[in-house]
């Protein structure tokens, strides 16, 4: 079996929870206090961060790392398209969604109201200038739920949690959010501090 280093309340935890659960996979999940990380991690990844994927004698660490290899590992349902070009689209907008979204999250958990407040506007306004994107299709730029839903939906999730709110404008994120929160692998790989969040 699997174990996987992770934290109930890291938005890139659930994004790997989430291809867990879209896979059914059977995963052992250790849940790790930062400030006391086990040993096991400590000698696991030089960087004693979550997520860290273990799989037999090899250990992943990195969020996109980690879901790209239980894709290939288990390659069924695919959640990356099969054609290449689409593919590398999908892999562009995945390195986006890190750059612009999850980039922000150390400040949006900070303790500094500044970079909070800038935070949050920047990823308020990042999002609603993707609203165009999620009209396109049902999913995330796809016909199916794929890496890009895993990625997209737990910084969704916690826009409450960070005191974003999305103006009436949003519509389609809003409809997406709903569709995709209601989606089982997105509900089932919910921690308990997770659940809390839209308690």
């Amino acid at each position: 079996m699997m174990t996987l280093f992770s934290r109930g309340d890291d938005p890139s935890c659930h994004r790997v929870r989430i291809v867990v659960a879209v896979k059914s996979l059977e995963v052992r999940i250790v849940e790790v206090d930062p400030a006391h990380p086990p040993e096991d991690l400590i000698d696991l990844n030089p960087y004693q961060t979550v997520p860290t994927l273990v799989d037999r004698d090899l250990v992943v660490y990195h969020a996109g790392i980690i879901c790209e290899y239980l894709d290939e590992r288990f390659p069924a349902p695919s959640l990356l398209p099969a054609d290449p070009a689409a593919r590398a689209q999908a892999r562009v907008a995945l390195h986006r969604v890190e750059q612009d979204w999850y980039s922000l999250v150390p400040a949006l958990q900070s303790g500094d109201r500044r970079e909070q407040q800038r935070a949050r506007r920047d990823l308020l306004e990042s999002v609603v200038a993707s609203e165009p994107l999620f009209r396109l299709r049902p999913w995330f730029l796809s016909d199916q739920f794929s890496q890009l839903d895993a990625a997209v939906a737990p910084i969704l999730w916690r826009l409450p949690h960070w005191q974003v709110e999305l103006p009436a404008s949003a519509q389609a994120v809003d409809r997406y959010a709903r569709r995709v929160f209601a989606h089982p692998a997105v509900r089932g790989s919910l921690s308990r501090a997770e659940r809390e969040i839209r308690a």
